[in-house]
């Protein structure tokens, strides 16, 4: 008996060690969050903007929402892991819909979530 409570104690801890929380190594390796709004100028009403920016959202996994405004442009927020928000940052600046014309797309508040707000990707009326 004695000999079997000696092991287990030996062996307790490197099973323990198994079960321990990501160390912050391992943690930093994890996909960073962001948020962040952008607004799109040029002609980029009544020509399916909002429907393909919905679509190619939805498509890199991004939640969030975009809408018209009376000023004739763009503007919406973005959530999602940082690689797909740079992707579709990009696409917002030189891609949009095949009829639209980009003029400028401008990006305000960027910052690291821990969460997301929204639960898909939403055009907004």
């Amino acid at each position: 008996m004695i000999a079997f409570t000696l092991l287990a104690c030996l062996l307790l801890p490197s099973l323990s060690r198994e079960k321990l929380p990501l160390s912050a190594e391992n943690s930093s390796k994890m996909a960073r969050m962001l948020a962040v709004d952008f607004e799109v100028f040029g002609i980029v009403q009544g020509v399916f903007f909002r429907k393909y920016t919905q679509k190619r959202g939805q498509e890199l996994g991004l939640k969030g929402w975009c809408m018209n405004t009376p000023d004739g442009t763009v503007i919406g927020h973005l959530e999602g892991e940082k690689a797909q928000v740079e992707e579709m940052k990009q696409w917002l600046r030189h891609t949009g819909s095949p009829q639209s014309r980009i003029d400028k797309a401008e990006f305000r508040n960027e910052k690291e979530i821990t969460q997301l707000s929204f639960s898909n990707f939403q055009i907004r009326k």
